[in-house]
């Protein structure tokens, strides 16, 4: 008898429970409708309403009028755990989760308008990818800025968090493209993503080859993806090659991770560590070089992965040699007092990571900006050197040469004539 009452209570209060929700739902959706009508629309056609998530699941039921609407939780990637547990946990180990982390571990971030960090206009718009501690969250919160996290909504966009969305190409089209890292544009003009879009068109069989972002970096659908090299394309242990090895230290200095004059490690170097923004040990670099090759030989045969990669490697030791001297005539210039270290810079030498922003600690203040032999350098390393190897990886010849090798050594020839104005220049005004 006791067990049938607690039974029958049961089912009284998942009753309550669920007419509880729905009629919080209803009010939602009856004033939503008008204000926000996309939002609606999108709840009423996903997986969410079908299963009747409501909207107070996720965003509490605090919020009941337009003048409370600042109770409504904002939720984070742990609501969403609540159900999909194994993709947070993926997550939470992936790159996508160091967004955030990665973005404030650049100086740059800290020289450019909250606009578009915080604004979500620039940087920001992407890199709130990840989890945020509380103390986080409530800077944002004090400065105005609602939103909590941006996590799993970047993928699975509001309301309607679609997995075909997600496994879509153009889901990743919206980051992953651009100054820095032009992955849309080289992937969808490769043979990878024209067999892709040819397929899409039905001009190849379904069980042909055609893969999209997801197969290769995603796979299964595993939300913990990462890639060999890293953002940065610098790891260690350095190369047995002497000129590679010393290339790459040129490069770390620049980057600010070694310092210029001791070759030691940084504080730049436990934030790049932090963030996983490059490989520093053989065992992570080849976990993740491991991982591809499998990936690879789903289509291909090992040995072909292999070499294809390997050329990757190599291109990007022979695109080090140019930028390790391209390096090397700017920090020159430093040495002779040509050029002034800026306000912010870690050391008398050319920093790579404050990117085109003004020298300083606050966009406010009226500040000179980077010299241009220096905004040069930047563009070498950030723009087209990212093109020359991540075009060698997604298979993209254009890209590999015009957009990245060739521009690689038009900007050495530039840097190199100007460092030869510059000190022409400074003989004329001292004599």
């Amino acid at each position: 008898m006791k067990r049938a009452n607690r039974l029958f209570m049961g089912v009284v209060l998942a009753f309550l429970w669920l007419g509880g929700n729905a009629l919080a739902a209803e009010n939602c959706i009856t004033c939503h409708a008008e204000i926000s009508p996309g939002q609606v629309k999108d709840w009423r056609v996903s997986g969410h309403a079908q299963n009747e998530i409501t909207c107070s699941v996720c965003h509490g039921e605090a919020h009941q009028s337009a003048a409370d609407y600042t109770l409504a939780i904002l939720p984070d990637e742990g609501v969403c755990a609540q159900c999909h547990q194994q993709q947070y946990d993926q997550f939470a180990k992936g790159k996508h989760n160091y967004g955030w982390a990665s973005l404030n571990a650049i100086p740059a971030t800290h020289l450019a308008p909250d606009e578009l960090i915080e604004g979500g206009r620039g940087c920001g718009g992407c890199h709130n990818m990840g989890i945020k501690t509380e103390e986080e969250k409530e800077a944002l919160r004090a400065k105005g800025y609602r939103y909590q996290n941006n996590s799993c909504d970047e993928c699975h966009t509001r309301h309607s968090f679609a997995k075909k969305e997600a496994t879509n190409p153009r889901a990743c089209q919206q980051c992953h493209m651009g100054y820095d890292h032009p992955q849309w544009e080289m992937w969808s003009s490769s043979k990878h993503g024209a067999r892709y879009f040819i397929k899409k068109d039905g001009d190849l069989p379904q069980e042909a080859a055609g893969p999209t972002c997801q197969n290769c970096h995603m796979p299964d659908g595993n939300h913990e993806n990462h890639t060999a090299w890293g953002f940065l394309g610098v790891r260690l242990p350095l190369p047995a090659d002497k000129q590679a090895a010393a290339d790459r230290v040129t490069i770390l200095k620049a980057l600010g991770v070694l310092d210029p004059e001791t070759g030691e490690p940084t504080a730049v170097f436990d934030a790049v560590k932090a963030v996983k923004m490059a490989r520093l040990d053989e065992a992570s670099w080849q976990k993740q070089r491991d991982k591809m090759i499998k990936v690879c030989s789903d289509c291909h045969s090992e040995k072909y992965a292999r070499a294809q990669l390997e050329m990757g490697d190599s291109i990007l030791q022979k695109s080090d040699r140019l930028m390790a001297e391209a390096i090397e005539t700017v920090a020159a210039l430093y040495k002779e007092g040509l050029i002034q270290k800026p306000a912010g810079y870690p050391h008398n030498y050319p920093f790579l990571l404050t990117f085109m922003h003004t020298n300083g600690a606050n966009w406010d203040e009226n500040l000179d900006g980077l010299s241009y032999i220096d905004q040069v350098l930047v563009q070498m390393y950030m723009k087209h050197r990212m093109r020359a190897f991540q075009a060698f990886f997604h298979v993209n010849p254009d890209y590999a040469y015009w957009y990245g090798w060739n521009e690689m050594t038009k900007d050495l020839g530039e840097i190199k004539e100007l460092a030869k104005t510059m000190r022409a220049q400074h003989v004329k005004d001292g004599s």
